[in-house]
């Protein structure tokens, strides 16, 4: 049998469609009787944001591709257009089940006091309540748009939910058909809460303008009023090589996405014809770019309901974050990390020691700088505050503000002038590349010298997904990775070169060449008594190179175990190519984000963390860290959990060679791996408390009685 090149497309498995993969995992949350229904909820609402933002970017760029006349192959050779028809028959798929869930979910919530209440279902009390509920406080800011009679047509905003309305003249004779819409208040809730007795009675906003909308439009008869919505491409590069003032080219890309092509229609299904075909038109569309829905245009709104209070039997128990395990027992942070290395495992163990850190930090009479990266951070972000504390007691304050992350420009674009009214110096990333490297750096005067101390990540400076994203980090004060990232900072602030690298890899054209390194080096080091063996958590795999690497090891007889959240084009289990290598992925109450690698190294084992995935983007286009985690014990707690990840049997999912995927068959014991390293985290930091004060987490069966 001819022997297959590394480059076969029959090897890889479509980026788009893998990603699909991911977003079904996550509905069959939304859909398993296993999980608490406002849980479920939760998934279906995600499910729809997810979505959401596929379609702007990964099929707007498709779209583009497509427009262009291009039909240059991807790694798994599908043209654009294939991979458009492939997605657009994936998704109705997707859509159906994800409707039957929404609706079975409502069934539910009906026998627990939640009742979503369609027109057909309304009282007359009810009617009454919903007009004079309109006329008060939705009908004054409404604003009708006669489409048939405007020309140009306004602008319609992507993700707005709009009514669409076909009207026909009251006067006799007349049968012309006009068209309009009406935009849906996005500042208003999309559930109106009717009275109750007891329980809630909700009905849907969309419905409640639907019903009583003839009120806006006086000589004419509403022939339909239906929902729809348009997502528009939101794939605006940034030109940021020559741009002189690049706030300005941000704000301006933000402004441009208003305007881009539409790339997605929703509607409800048994939309008037004649509505349907407008659209069509107006948006420049097919109706392979259509998607219709039974249960409610734009899912992501189900939020409303899974915050309502109480139903605390409808949720899953309270995981508080724990007080981390390395810093047991330490009243001192800075003695802390100067005496071991302290690792922090969100959200199982709490982020506030880096908030703190951070507090003390621009308080401290001592410290002289700090310098830190900014990705993503919250809303109110305690982080920011304290680097404007420190910046306005006149600490030398350097951030590194990537301006063009993604969705998030505006608030960094905030965060960047508040900074620099603080006194800080804010650095926006590096021309032509994204800074998604996670790093903090102090520098403090101890005793007549000066000290660095340092944190590294694999997720962002966020206070609340800290509390939702599973992430580790690494405070240390080792000098060797001290001193890198003191030049990491210089390498993007100033007009240093690098020069060599004690343990830290940073630069993009090397971060690539490190991982393959290391995977050709397990080859190398693999003997009788260390066979080769590389377990690797991310959320992405692939780049390529890396998939060649990894077959390339596992035809070498190399162990490969990898975890991986979402995108996999790695194509498992092919015989005499990849069959060394498995491939699972693990969806649960908190999204995996670290990025864990492992390498058996004949022995010497070696354990690194970082803030890339094995993505071409993140190895090539971006400033990323890889770091070693050297303390002998923390390499072990990492092992620990990699393996435990391995042994899931609750939430984990099996890729097949067919870019399917199935869910691991249930063992004994039983391994939750979230559930475990919670249970952990609370064990640790009940060891810490007087005995009489101890107490064990709720398990869900316990928590719904």
């Amino acid at each position: 049998m001819k022997k297959k090149s590394f480059s076969d497309p029959s090897l890889y498995i479509n980026r788009e469609l893998s990603w699909l993969e991911f977003n079904e995992r996550v509905l069959q949350e939304g859909l398993s009787p296993d999980v608490p229904l406002l849980e479920r909820l939760k998934f279906l609402a995600i499910v729809s944001s997810n979505l959401d933002e596929f379609y702007m970017i990964r099929v707007a760029s498709l779209m583009q591709l497509q427009k262009a006349g291009k039909s240059r192959r991807d790694i798994s050779g599908m043209t654009p257009e294939e991979q458009l028809r492939a997605i657009a028959e994936r998704v109705r798929r997707m859509v159906k089940d994800h409707d039957r869930g929404i609706l079975n979910a409502f069934e539910e919530l009906a026998q627990h006091g939640i009742q979503w209440l369609r027109p057909s279902q309304w009282s007359e009390e009810d009617r009454l309540f919903l007009r004079q509920y309109f006329e008060r406080e939705i009908a004054p800011v409404l604003t009708p748009l006669a489409m048939s009679d405007l020309s140009p047509p306004p602008a319609i905003p992507g993700l707005q939910i709009h009514l669409g309305v076909v009207l026909r003249s009251r006067k006799q004779g007349s049968e012309e058909e006009k068209i309009a819409f009406v935009p849906i208040p996005t500042r208003h809730p999309r559930f109106v809460f009717l009275p109750a007795v007891q329980g809630h009675r909700l009905a849907l906003l969309d419905d409640v303008v639907a019903s009583f909308v003839q009120n806006l439009f006086r000589g004419y008869q509403v022939v339909y009023a239906g929902p729809f919505r348009v997502t528009r491409d939101a794939d605006v590069s940034i030109q940021d090589d020559d741009a002189s003032d690049l706030l300005s080219a941000v704000e301006e890309a933000i402004l441009a996405r208003r305007r881009r092509a539409a790339v997605r229609l929703e509607v409800a299904t048994g939309i008037h014809r004649r509505l349907y075909q407008y659209l069509l038109d107006l948006f420049e569309l097919t109706e392979a770019d259509v998607v219709a829905v039974d249960s409610l245009v734009s899912a992501a709104s189900l939020r409303e309901i899974v915050g309502l209070p109480g139903y605390a039997h409808l949720r899953d128990p309270d995981w508080p974050p724990q007080p981390p395990r390395d810093l047991l027992g330490w009243d001192d942070l800075w003695k802390a990390i100067l005496d071991h290395d302290v690792m922090l495992f969100h959200p199982y163990e709490s982020f506030e020691p880096v908030v703190t850190f951070l507090r003390e930090a621009a308080n401290d009479p001592d410290v002289l700088a700090i310098k830190q990266t900014l990705y993503r951070t919250s809303g109110e972000s305690p982080v920011v505050e304290a680097l404007e504390t420190a910046g306005r007691k006149g600490k030398e304050v350097t951030v590194i503000v990537e301006v063009k992350a993604r969705f998030d420009e505006a608030r960094n674009v905030q965060w960047a002038r508040r900074l620099e009214d603080a006194g800080c110096h804010v650095i926006y990333g590096v021309a032509g590349y994204k800074t998604h490297a996670k790093a903090l750096l102090v520098v403090r005067r101890e005793q007549g010298r000066i000290r660095r101390y340092v944190h590294l990540s694999t997720g962002n400076y966020n206070d609340q997904t800290a509390r939702i994203y599973s992430d580790i980090g690494l405070f240390t004060a080792d000098p060797d990775i001290t001193t890198d990232v003191a030049s990491f900072f210089n390498l993007l602030t100033g007009y240093s070169e690098a020069v060599g690298w004690n343990k830290l890899t940073v630069e993009p054209g090397q971060l690539k060449a490190k991982f393959i390194s290391l995977i050709e080096r397990e080859i190398e080091a693999a003997t009788a008594d260390y066979p080769g063996l590389i377990l690797a958590k991310i959320n992405s795999l692939q780049d390529r190179d890396i998939c060649a690497a990894l077959y390339k090891a596992s035809q070498a007889g190399v162990k490969i175990k990898l975890n991986v959240r979402g995108i996999c084009c790695l194509r498992p289990g092919i015989p005499g190519i990849s069959d060394n290598i498995e491939v699972r992925s693990i969806v649960d109450r908190f999204l995996e984000h670290a990025r864990i690698f492992y390498f058996s190294n004949g022995g010497r084992e070696e354990v690194y963390l970082a803030s890339a995935d094995w993505m071409e983007r993140n190895l090539e286009r971006r400033v990323e860290i890889i770091f070693p985690v050297q303390d002998p014990v923390l390499q072990q707690r990492l092992i620990e959990i990699l393996n435990i990840y391995f042994s899931d049997n609750v939430k984990a999912w099996h890729l097949c060679s067919d870019g399917t995927y199935r869910r691991v068959a249930p063992g004994h014991p039983r391994v939750r791996a979230q559930e475990y390293f919670y249970q952990k985290a609370v064990e640790a930091a009940q060891m810490s408390l007087p005995k009489d004060i101890r107490y064990r987490p709720l398990h869900r069966e316990q928590a719904s009685d």
